[in-house]
């Protein structure tokens, strides 16, 4: 008998905004009601090109509110916090993790080394960032602090945001890959980092981080997890009521 403890692992899904925030939340839920989930982890895409703004960024520049319009730019609002981060041809994923530290510094530390192993198993070394938050600053990207992951240049790879519920946590990232030059500059008047990426393939980038999760956790097994309809259900309200579109301001 293996007594590796599972981790709940969704094969990767294309999907908008809202839905892809609700099935975030969908697993932080599943961590409170079910006895046996230990830890979740998925990838994913997004349908378009969209803007996810952290849960306490209340007011929009009237810019991305004019992308918004031209329907150039989509937006969705996180329940994590952080500062806006745009998914344009990127790789995003999702931890959810029933017991982790209660020190944030601690659990940033460990949900984002696995991270950084895989990449340095794809010959891309990743170092945790160390600025201070910066609150006046919108984009993400601009700053790394300890949830992000930055080259020796200072670009940053991955920036990652957490929500905390009942002492469980969801952290969430975005890998930059391919990012639209065009309209990063557009949303925040900037060139995208650059990105020394050795490896395009999303495939592959999966592939060295889920073997890196297994060396990070040696005592957990992920283990394919399918959303049955009535898990569906649950994702499509949750999107609906707490997840709607940003469509004006």
């Amino acid at each position: 008998m293996s007594n590796l403890e599972e981790v709940l692992y969704i094969n990767p899904l294309e999907l908008s905004g809202p839905e892809q925030m609700a099935i975030d939340l969908f697993l932080l839920e599943k961590s409170f009601m079910d006895k046996n989930f230990n830890m979740a982890l998925r990838f994913y895409t997004w349908d378009d090109n969209w803007l996810s703004i952290g849960k306490n960024q209340k007011k929009l520049p009237k810019k991305w509110i004019d992308l918004l319009k031209n329907e150039q730019l989509k937006i969705v609002r996180r329940p994590s916090g952080g500062k806006a981060v745009l998914h344009s041809r990127g790789l995003t994923y999702a931890l959810i993790w029933k017991y982790p530290p209660r020190n944030k510094k601690e659990s940033y530390l460990k949900t984002t080394k696995w991270l950084k192993d895989g990449f340095k198993k794809a010959g891309v070394d990743l170092f945790f960032g160390n600025q201070p938050v910066n609150i006046s600053n919108s984009n993400c990207f601009s700053t790394s602090t300890l949830a992000d992951l930055v080259d020796k240049d200072k670009n940053k790879h991955i920036g990652s945001a957490q929500y905390w519920k009942k002492g469980h946590l969801l952290q969430h990232g975005e890998i930059l890959m391919e990012p639209s030059k065009k309209l990063w500059k557009k949303v925040f008047n900037t060139d995208p980092p650059k990105i020394k990426n050795k490896i395009k393939e999303k495939g592959k980038v999966i592939t060295f981080l889920k073997e890196s999760l297994g060396k990070t956790w040696p005592n957990l097994k992920l283990c394919n997890y399918t959303l049955d309809e009535k898990d569906k259900e649950i994702i499509k309200r949750l999107a609906i009521d707490k997840f709607k579109k940003i469509n004006h301001h």
